[in-house]
C-alpha cells in the first residue's frame, strides 16, 4: 500500500512543488491515439492532472491524501477523489492513459499492475516519471544542495527513495515496454522558492519529527551568503520516465 507522506505539508507542496515540462506530456501523448479518459494516479495536488485536462475529455485524479486534493486546482473536466493506487472505484476498461508523477516508488507494484490492467483499456499507456536530485547553474548553490542531500538528510529518506536514486531502473514495471527518453525541467527561482521546495521533501519532514526542528537551519547561512534577496537563479530537474502498455 502506498504511503501518505505529504498530507502534513500539503500547502507547501501545492505552493512550491514544480510542475512538469510540456515536452514530457507531448512525448507521452504521442503514444495515445484516443484521448477520452485518463487516470492521474497519486495526483498530489494536481500538477499533472491540470496539464492532462487540456488534452482529455475526462481526467480522473486520485490520491490517498485528502489534504493534497483539497489544494488541487479545480477544472470542469477533472474529477478528484481519495483512493489508493492499488484499489480504485473505477470500472473495467476505463482509461486510455494512466499517469504516475513522482510517486511510483511508493506503490505496491504487483497490486498496482493488477489494478491498472483491470481499469486500463487494452493498449492503455502507463507512464511513470520522477526527477533526480536537482541542481543550479550556480555551482555554489549546487554544492550546498549536494551537501544537504548527501550529508544532512540522506539517512532520513524512507527506503523507497533508492528507486528514485536509481532513476526507476530497478522498479517492477511489467507493462509492455515502450521506448523512453529523459527530459529536463528548467526553472528560474528566487531564494524562497529553493527553501520552500526543500521543505516539501519527506526526508526533511522525517528529520523534523525526530529532532523537533528543521534541517534547513543548517544550510541557511550558506544560502544567505551565496544568494542576494532579489536575485533569480536557474535550476534544472533531470526527469526520467518509464513507459509501457496494458496488454489484455
Amino acid at each position: 500500500m502506498a504511503k501518505d507522506l505529504f498530507s502534513a505539508q500539503a500547502d507547501l507542496y501545492a505552493k512550491y512543488r514544480p510542475s512538469y515540462p510540456t515536452e514530457l506530456f507531448d512525448y507521452i501523448l504521442g503514444f495515445v491515439p484516443t484521448k477520452d479518459s485518463v487516470w492521474d494516479c497519486a495526483t498530489g495536488n494536481g500538477q499533472a492532472a491540470l496539464e492532462l485536462a487540456k488534452h482529455f475529455r475526462q481526467v480522473e485524479a486520485t490520491d490517498l491524501s485528502e489534504k493534497q486534493i483539497q489544494n488541487a486546482p479545480q477544472k470542469e473536466n477533472i474529477h478528484y477523489q481519495v483512493s489508493t493506487a492499488e484499489q480504485t472505484p473505477f470500472t473495467d476498461d476505463s482509461f486510455d492513459l494512466i499517469t504516475i508523477a513522482t510517486a511510483y516508488h511508493w506503490f505496491n507494484w504487483p497490486a498496482f499492475f493488477t489494478e491498472a490492467t483491470r481499469v486500463g483499456k487494452n493498449g492503455c499507456v502507463v507512464a511513470a516519471w520522477s526527477y533526480h536530485v536537482f541542481y543550479s547553474t550556480d555551482e555554489k548553490i549546487t554544492a550546498i544542495i549536494g551537501r544537504f542531500y548527501h550529508n544532512i538528510i540522506k539517512t532520513y529518506w524512507d527506503a523507497e527513495r533508492k528507486y528514485v536514486d536509481d532513476r526507476y531502473a530497478t522498479v517492477e514495471f511489467n507493462f509492455d515496454p515502450l521506448p523512453t527518453r529523459d527530459f529536463d525541467l528548467t526553472l528560474q527561482w528566487k531564494k524562497e522558492d529553493l527553501i520552500g521546495y526543500l521543505s516539501t521533501w519527506s526526508a526533511v519532514q522525517n528529520y523534523i519529527k525526530q529532532h523537533g526542528q528543521s534541517p534547513l537551519k543548517l544550510i541557511k547561512e550558506e544560502v544567505e551568503a551565496a544568494w542576494s534577496n532579489n536575485e533569480t537563479k536557474e535550476f534544472h530537474f533531470p526527469l526520467f520516465l518509464r513507459l509501457g502498455r496494458v496488454i489484455k
